[in-house]
């Protein structure tokens, strides 16, 4: 593996130079090798360079899907030294107005359409109404230049403490504006080696990339591990299980990665064609925290895979900590790993104050942002001693890994007693009528509020009653006081591109 680059463009030079003939992006038919993957990144910068003005600092936005000429934006920014921010395509004219405004973007990248929204449309309204913000329309395909034009590559520094900022990635906010993490090529790399080392990733490998391009985990997973260890990076323009699967069978992928949602429908395609999943050892996961039961499951269906290996970790700070492929079984199942290399955390109990048992996860590591775009976010972010306040309550299992035992801010508190809703999440996850679940706190006149369960059923089952899951949580272990008192039926739960359940989106829906 080369973990020792010193930007992104030196990763991509040296991992050319080292294999330059093995394959490292599968789109559809079209194989891309590293080779060609540098020598056309640099054409694409020469493109940039010359018709768009693109060079070092320069703000560049971009909401492509998840094809070849996605991660060759990627590498020709890079070359350029120009500072890029990936958009989700999901966003629409709220967040692109506000996000390239923060920015101060100089050139939003485009497709024409994808999945029937007018994204052009968007840009040039928003192009329209923001002087000096062009537009670059990328059907497929990218402009290019002769790289013999192209000034030197961006300086590197021996210290990771001097390197520029080269990496805004917003937040997936559901209830407020989108914030801006500030990333260096080095936060995302170190990152990327972690994850590399804990799931041992070789030149034989190859990964499904289910999250898109334009996030912070396809990206990791897309272009910086198969730069970093030589692996193959297998892209899918838009999930589907099925499409997934035959992916899967059809390039032997070693890797299915995805979000916990992902893996639960990926879970039925494998019952269904357990053939297509034999070449699959392991399933990492992140974006959101995974039920106990579906990495049990996916060991069962696919023999022989260690089934759901997860990270966790956040925008601001992403893969902080990561399973390794040779856990304790018991870890890989409860635990999202062990913090990864130079990884510091803390626990704060609800008083600020350090704590040996659960509390709140706070960090400091290689691959923290440098803080938020709007540095006025930063007071509440960061404790007075440096350390980023996650908002997640953890602790660590005997094995020194990291448990997601909820939010601070998704705790229930029923007559004055907290309920974890991940607590009982991870119980209603085993009921085998339950296909996908969400616990939300609603108010109440006499407790203050109540556990609800909105429940999306299994596949080929009936919805559950509330006396079946309350007979099903009496069963578990669970005290009275934490069983749901309310049960809602859904098809399927709204989520963000992350994973995360909508869940301001349910009560809002229920509260009535």
């Amino acid at each position: 593996m080369i973990d020792d680059a010193r930007n992104l463009w030196d990763l991509i030079e040296r991992r050319a130079a080292a294999t330059p003939d093995t394959t490292m992006l599968f789109d559809g038919d079209r194989e891309v090798t590293f080779g060609e993957y540098r020598d056309w990144s640099e054409r694409v910068a020469a493109g940039l360079a010359e018709q768009h003005g693109v060079g070092e600092g320069t703000a560049v936005s971009w909401q492509l899907p998840t094809w070849a000429e996605s991660a060759v934006l990627l590498g020709a920014l890079a070359r350029l030294g120009a500072v890029q921010n990936p958009m989700l395509p999901i966003y629409r004219d709220r967040e692109v107005r506000f996000i390239t405004g923060q920015t101060g973007c100089e050139l939003i990248v485009v497709p024409t359409e994808f999945r029937g929204f007018d994204h052009v449309g968007l840009a040039r309204q928003v192009a329209a109404e923001r002087a000096g913000l062009r537009v670059l329309v990328a059907d497929r395909s990218l402009p290019e230049g002769d790289p013999a034009k192209l000034e030197a590559p961006p300086a590197m520094h021996d210290d990771p403490a001097d390197d520029p900022v080269r990496w805004i990635f917003y937040t997936s906010g559901t209830t407020a504006d989108p914030k801006g993490a500030q990333h260096t090529d080095r936060t995302i790399m170190a990152t990327s080696i972690g994850y590399c080392r804990r799931v041992h990733a070789t030149e034989a490998d190859s990964s499904l990339v289910a999250f898109p391009f334009t996030h912070a985990g396809g990206i990791i997973i897309g272009i910086f591990q198969a730069l970093l260890a030589g692996a193959g990076s297998v892209l899918i323009e838009t999930f589907t299980p099925q499409a997934s699967t035959e992916l899967i069978a059809r390039h032997g992928i070693t890797f299915g990665n995805g979000a916990p949602a992902i893996h639960q429908m990926l879970l039925e395609e494998a019952r269904a064609n357990p053939e297509a999943y034999r070449t699959i050892r392991a399933f990492p996961s992140g974006g959101a925290s995974k039920p106990p039961q579906l990495h049990e499951d996916l060991k069962a269906v696919v023999p022989g895979n260690a089934g759901i290996i997860s990270g966790y970790g956040l925008t601001e700070c992403p893969i902080l900590s990561q399973t390794a492929i040779d856990d304790p079984d018991e870890s890989r199942r409860d635990a999202e790993g062990r913090p990864q290399d130079g990884v510091e955390i803390k626990f704060l109990d609800f008083d600020g104050n350090e704590t040996d048992g659960e509390g709140e996860l706070v960090v400091k590591g290689p691959m923290l942002m440098r803080g938020y775009l709007d540095s006025a976010l930063d007071a509440d972010a960061f404790t007075t001693d440096g350390f980023f306040r996650t908002g997640d309550l953890a602790k660590l299992d005997p094995h020194g890994a990291v448990i997601i035992t909820g939010r601070i801010k998704d705790i229930i508190i029923r007559k004055g007693e907290n309920i974890s809703a991940k607590e009982l999440e991870d119980v209603l996850f085993t009921h085998p009528a339950v296909g996908d679940v969400a616990v939300i706190g609603l108010p109440d006149p006499d407790a203050g509020e109540i556990a609800c369960a909105v429940i999306a059923p299994a596949q080929g089952t009936d919805p559950p009653t509330l006396e079946e899951i309350a007979s099903h949580c009496k069963a578990a272990g669970l005290m009275a006081q934490k069983i749901p008192e309310r049960v809602e039926i859904v098809p399927e739960l709204a989520r963000n591109p992350s994973g995360k359940v909508l869940k301001h989106e349910l009560k809002a829906q229920f509260a009535g």
